[in-house]
């Protein structure tokens, strides 16, 4: 039987849900979800149907795994508690300083429906975080850097276009070369978060709005901007489709440690990761814990999860024995 997958939102990162699990072969697409009126949403797939959040409930035995496609600003930290009592739930959840929070949220609910709650699932947090957990097991001796980018932040970006005065917006987080370079270099330099990455963001405001405010807005954001120097352009919305239409991303963990009796030896593990289209690959990763939920919830287990709780067996389509046979 195919795993039935729902979707709830269908943004950027709902449509790239559907292209993941159109590759799953051991998956199907059951319903789309959505807050605007069915009728508007066109998806991709011709033969699913597009429902009325409000129904999403009425569905819950038709369902293994709900996505949860909404925001971390304002969506996420309400549906995902809300959502996990009725379904198995995986949500990309990425404000790194409210994860704790989060996750004691869902983890309440979910054990109380007995589902399980996978959060923040995607390349960071996500794929990002595993491999620092990696590397400083590992090189327990070291320091741990993490570079976003160049790249557009869909979070980021969210945050901004709900602002009010503000019609649309992109934010791209740019990597500072000369922070990368030290360290690459093994000198393991302390780096304030200032110093590792600026934040250029392009706004289109709505005639007669207050940009100094918006501005001001931005720059002095928690969790998003005030931790870093920023830029703000205000643009028209032609200039931003016509040179800001794509969602590219990527960026670099590194850990920097040494071994030896004295410490005497250096080394470098570095993960890295160039994305053509930052909602897509994000949507691959939710896709693969999607999968993981819905086998665990088979085996009894129930509670919230994070990548750091899921063993990389629970990833895949491939058996126990040809996972052994072909990778390991």
């Amino acid at each position: 039987m195919s795993i039935r997958i729902g979707i709830l939102g269908y943004g950027n990162l709902g449509r790239g849900i559907e292209c993941a699990v159109k590759q799953a072969s051991d998956m199907e697409l059951k319903a789309v979800f959505t807050r605007r009126d069915p009728s508007t949403v066109k998806i991709l797939s011709d033969n699913v149907k597009v429902y009325h959040v409000d129904e999403a409930v009425k569905m819950k035995d038709e369902i293994d795994v709900m996505i949860l496609c909404g925001g971390s600003a304002t969506d996420l930290p309400v549906q995902t508690p809300e959502y996990v009592k009725y379904f198995n739930v995986v949500d990309s959840f990425d404000t790194h300083a409210k994860i704790p929070e989060h996750f004691g949220n869902v983890d309440k609910s979910a054990k109380e429906s007995g589902k399980i709650g996978i959060i923040s699932a995607g390349w960071d947090p996500g794929m990002f975080s595993l491999n620092r957990l990696y590397a400083g097991a590992v090189l327990p001796n070291g320091k741990d850097y993490t570079f976003w980018g160049k790249g557009v932040s869909q979070g980021h970006s969210d945050a901004i276009r709900r602002i009010d005065g503000v019609v649309d917006a992109k934010q791209y987080t740019i990597p500072i070369d000369t922070a990368l370079e030290a360290v690459r270099s093994g000198s393991n330099p302390e780096l304030s978060t200032r110093e590792k990455h600026l934040r250029e963001c392009f706004v289109v405001a709505a005639e007669g709005a207050d940009k100094a405010k918006i501005e001001q807005e931005i720059k002095t954001m928690p969790n998003y901007f005030a931790d870093y120097d920023t830029i703000v352009h205000f643009i028209s919305l032609e200039e931003l489709k016509a040179n800001h239409s794509g969602i590219p991303h990527g960026g670099f963990v590194i850990r920097s440690g040494n071994t030896g009796w004295e410490n005497e030896h250096s080394h470098i593990i570095e993960y890295s990761l160039k994305l053509d289209s930052n909602p897509e690959f994000t949507a691959s990763v939710i896709v693969a814990y999607a999968r993981a939920a819905y086998k665990l919830s088979k085996e009894g287990a129930c509670g919230c999860k994070t990548v750091f709780d899921i063993a990389p067996a629970y990833l895949t389509e491939m058996s126990h024995e040809e996972i052994i046979k072909n990778l390991l």
